[in-house]
């Protein structure tokens, strides 16, 4: 082995106690270099730096959270990163994660409970300080066996359970009423709704809204198209299920349950030569970035993404630094109506 490539291995096993003396200073100063930067002076960290570079010094945290029972990493497992949606939760977490000293891992379960379950029980297995899940629907088994090793688990995009867990969600029934109340607010009167499968929670709720939206006008009417997913290309097909009926058998509006459903669809119709927002208003859901940009921009339900991070983030940090007092809650937010040429010129 040459001189260099063995100094090189020397340095890489450098421990903190080398760091501080090195450096001139106690170990605890070497500790808030990495976990508390904020309470050293500038010449102090300059100081803990140099040493730090000279001796190629990496803190072993995995070591560290062993030893201790805890670390000051949080887990953080979404159900689909290729939603912008999602994306923006993300931020929101990993912002306040960071304001609250914490170091964030985050992982993408790809709309896979498999996936989602694994990635809790590595989670677990690395002692993170707590998780924040935003998961697929359904029964969270994989949560309650996290939490029942001590460990808390925040939802987001899904209620908490007020004994077990906090939660921070949107109030998707008025979402769905915003959107219909916008239509009807046009003049619209024979509205159908799509989304699907229904048994999606968020679906659901999204329908109830319209109904209820609906059931305060007279002589309008309501029609339900389910479909078995919500992607562009099952938009298309509803464009086309459209475009192939008579022009006064059509719907005037549609309210997609997804941002995806509608691009789909208004990229049929307007290819069919039916005129959006003319001949039918289509509304999406979500306001994922791409809806803005889309060849006929839509007209959205926006959820408060980065905001439902940021809380899920704080509920987090406070059931973890005070589980004495803490107490479960929900966090219910409201989506907002972005207008947009889908519905209006």
């Amino acid at each position: 082995m040459s001189e260099a490539r063995a100094r090189r291995g020397q340095q890489g096993d450098s421990r903190m106690g080398d760091v501080a003396e090195r450096a001139g200073v106690s170990h605890g100063t070497v500790s808030n270099f990495f976990n508390r930067p904020h309470l050293l002076s500038d010449a102090t960290r300059e100081k803990v730096a140099a040493a730090v570079d000279a001796l190629a010094f990496v803190p072993n945290d995995a070591a560290r959270t062993l030893a201790k029972g805890t670390g000051n990493t949080v887990g953080a497992v979404l159900v689909d990163i290729g939603n912008s949606f999602f994306v923006d939760i993300a931020r929101g977490i990993e912002s306040a994660a960071a304001e609250a000293g914490l170091k964030l891992l985050l992982a993408n379960s790809d709309v896979d409970l498999q996936r989602q379950n694994d990635y809790l029980d590595l989670f677990d297995e690395t002692r993170v300080r707590g998780i924040i899940l935003a998961p697929l629907d359904g029964e969270q088994r994989g949560a309650a066996r996290v939490r029942s090793h001590g460990r808390p688990v925040v939802f987001v995009n899904w209620p908490g359970d007020p004994a077990q867990s906090c939660g921070v969600i949107v109030d998707e029934e008025f979402g769905g009423y915003l959107a219909a109340s916008h239509l009807i607010g046009l003049g619209r009167t024979r509205l159908l709704y799509a989304g699907g499968p229904l048994h999606l929670h968020a679906v659901a709720d999204r329908l109830a809204g319209v109904r209820r939206a609906v059931s305060e006008h007279a002589g309008v009417e309501l029609e339900v198209a389910e479909t078995h997913s919500l992607t562009t290309r099952v938009g298309r097909i509803l464009g086309e299920q459209l475009a192939d009926r008579a022009a006064a058998d059509r719907p005037d509006a549609v309210v997609c349950a997804a941002d995806s459903l509608a691009v789909g669809c208004i990229e049929h119709l307007v290819a069919a030569g039916i005129s959006v927002p003319d001949d039918i208003a289509v509304t999406g859901y979500d306001d994922n970035h791409y809806a803005a940009e889309s060849a006929v921009p839509v007209t959205t339900i926006a959820q408060p993404g980065r905001e439902m991070g940021v809380i899920a983030a704080g509920l987090l940090a406070e059931e973890v630094d005070e589980p004495a007092t803490h107490e479960h809650r929900t966090v219910v937010l409201k989506p907002e109506l972005v207008v947009r040429r889908s519905s209006v010129r």
